[in-house]
């Protein structure tokens, strides 16, 4: 039928395995699609492959079987070609003899934009993320929330289509944790990027995601996709909250028979 055609995900990998040169094998069949527009968490045991495959997606490393494409060009050509797709590490990973503006449009800088075109887009990014007033300072005169925040302005100042985020936020306090989770929901919401988001936290994958991927033990595989239908924002105080927790339940036992003796 002509309306039934089906829009191509923006992600798609098929039977995706990686193993690295030691012979260690870090995804073994992978099956993952993600849509324009999904906030998606991945949450699974720690060494299932998660960090691997968002490497994978992002061309930093090579996969050893199957296919993956991201909007139909390999991950290689995607990264040549899409450069405005971005990665936020663990670690902030800013340049401590450049100051917060120049680390966030480097960036910019590398794709050879002009001085007259960063330095509004590197305003409106560090504006975004609510440092406005530290464009000046050095990474050493920030706290470790101030330094993730640049690192997600540094990310987002290319405003990229997918943005691929390694548990970004876990080194931070509960408090510095619930505001950037409370920032990126509202960006994303604003903006409509497409996030793929690696968490250990069960609560924080339903609060923010539009959908939660749940990877078994090593070698990594996807063992279960649950999507996150509630009305934002989420509170677990709020009128939501037993469906969070029925959520995390759920996800739960999911990771309890991912981690099962096979």
């Amino acid at each position: 039928m002509l309306g039934s055609r089906r829009v191509r995900p923006l992600v798609l990998a098929r039977d995706l395995h990686l193993r690295y040169p030691s012979g260690v094998v870090a995804l073994a069949g992978v099956d993952l699609e993600v849509t324009r527009g999904e906030l998606v968490a991945l949450v699974g045991p720690s060494g299932c492959g998660k960090s691997t495959l968002l490497r994978a997606i992002a061309g930093l490393v090579p996969f050893t079987g199957g296919t993956l494409e991201i909007a139909g060009k390999s991950p290689l050509d995607a990264r040549r070609e899409r450069q405005g797709d971005a990665f936020v590490f663990q670690d902030p990973s800013l340049l401590p003899w450049r100051r917060v503006a120049d680390n966030v449009g480097l960036p910019l800088e590398l794709l050879g934009r002009p001085p007259a075109e960063r330095a509004p887009a590197v305003a409106q990014a560090l504006a975004q993320v609510g440092l406005a007033d530290a464009a000046r300072a050095y990474p050493d005169e920030l706290s470790g929330g101030m330094k993730m925040r640049a690192s997600l302005a540094r990310a987002l100042v290319t405003r990229p289509e997918l943005l691929l985020l390694d548990e970004p936020f876990g080194a931070l306090d509960e408090l510095g944790r619930r505001r950037l989770n409370d920032t990126l929901v509202a960006l994303w919401e604003r903006d409509r990027w497409t996030g793929l988001m690696i968490t250990h936290s069960l609560l924080e994958a339903v609060t923010l995601a539009t959908r939660v991927i749940v990877m078994g033990e090593s070698p990594g595989r996807i063992v279960a996709s649950l999507a996150i239908d509630l009305p934002r924002p989420r509170p677990l105080d709020g009128p939501e909250g037993p469906a969070i927790l029925a959520h995390v339940a759920a996800l739960e036992r999911h990771l309890g028979s991912a981690e099962a003796p096979r």
